[in-house]
């Protein structure tokens, strides 16, 4: 019997979500069943979904079936309109994939009838955040409801600082992320702005135009890391954002401070060895002439690019990590889905 799947939020991640599961044939057992999304229009759902600027044009378009339905030759998904879930009848739904970017509260998904709820931001009231090739282990199938995907950056980023601090054991460090431009930023200059999904009060520099600026912020990526890992929190390593016009794919620019020592050549060895040996398709370790759109829709989202991996006085370690933000890290939350419920089918 297929998991069957509401996707809460169809914008870019539960697009991308949308599409990995239905293009990917070891998700077979999946089924998105409904979407719910405040956008009333479904004629407008539709064309979002069927055209992408950044991805491209999906070539199994969806069409209207009627008022409440859309449908292509491999899915038919009903269409709700709820801005509360606890609204919404349930009983044909296991999983809900939240991916709204709204930060409901834990009390009212835990009493969703459903066997579990995906949130695809860090949520440090969730039973777990979780992170692939870090601690997917931990997941108790039957006592955690609410999980976790985390964010795109620190998907990106813990693998590599884990790999790191577990052989050579970090003292300290800094990350800039290098961060493609959002919705919520303006495309030209205008006033502050503001994102409740976010918690921004306001911001003047989002204000400012997206596509003719680099623009400096804050980063939660630390944070996020935090609640997976401890240890690696703002008091361990230090932290800001670039954001860039660019459609989609980061890079975090890594420097780290460690106890041992080691060399250039051990840091290589170091993860590509791990990339051989991994469970999961995290690693990708690069070390041709590459540009960031050349990573777009790699779903691997750790992606070390060596030319630039470097030692200083044997315990200064640079890294150059690339990801896509979207597609790439969507790839993981799906990835993290599978491993979910293959554990509950035992």
């Amino acid at each position: 019997m297929k998991t069957k799947i509401l996707i809460n939020g169809i914008g870019r991640i539960g697009k991308a979500i949308l599409k990995i599961i239905l293009e990917n044939k070891d998700f077979e057992t999946f089924e998105v069943v409904a979407i719910n999304e405040i956008n009333p229009y479904i004629e407008n759902i539709i064309y979002s979904i069927n055209h992408d600027s950044t991805y491209g044009n999906i070539k199994n378009k969806f069409k209207v079936l009627d008022d409440n339905y859309i449908k292509n030759s491999d899915a038919k998904i009903k269409i709700l309109n709820h801005k509360d879930l606890s609204k919404i009848d349930l009983s044909n739904i296991d999983i809900i994939i939240d991916s709204s970017g709204v930060k409901s509260a834990i009390s009212v998904l835990q009493n969703l009838p459903v066997k579990a709820v995906f949130l695809t931001h860090p949520n440090s009231q969730a039973d777990i955040n979780v992170i692939l090739g870090v601690n997917e282990e931990k997941i108790d199938v039957n006592k955690h409801k609410i999980i976790s995907t985390s964010s795109c950056n620190a998907t990106a980023l813990l693998p590599a600082l884990k790999l790191i601090d577990d052989k050579y054991e970090i003292l300290c460090g800094d990350i800039v992320t290098i961060h493609p431009l959002l919705n919520h930023q303006r495309v030209l200059d205008g006033h502050y702005v503001a994102s409740q999904t976010r918690e921004v009060e306001y911001n003047f520099e989002f204000g400012r135009s997206s596509t003719q600026n680099i623009i400096p912020n804050q980063t939660t990526t630390i944070k996020a890391c935090s609640f997976i890992l401890p240890k690696v929190n703002a008091d361990l390593i230090s932290s800001n954002s670039l954001r860039v016009p660019t459609d989609t794919v980061g890079a975090i620019n890594v420097t780290l401070f460690t106890k041992k020592n080691s060399s250039k050549d051990e840091i290589i060895n170091l993860f590509e060895t791990y990339e051989k040996n991994q469970k999961f398709d995290v690693v990708l370790n690069n070390f041709e002439p590459l540009v960031s759109s050349d990573f777009k829709k790699e779903h691997k989202t750790t992606i070390i690019d060596h030319r630039y991996t470097d030692v200083k006085n044997q315990n200064m370690i640079k890294l150059l990590v690339w990801y896509d933000n979207e597609w790439g890290y969507a790839s993981k939350v799906v990835d993290i889905l599978k491993y979910y419920t293959d554990i509950k089918k035992g």
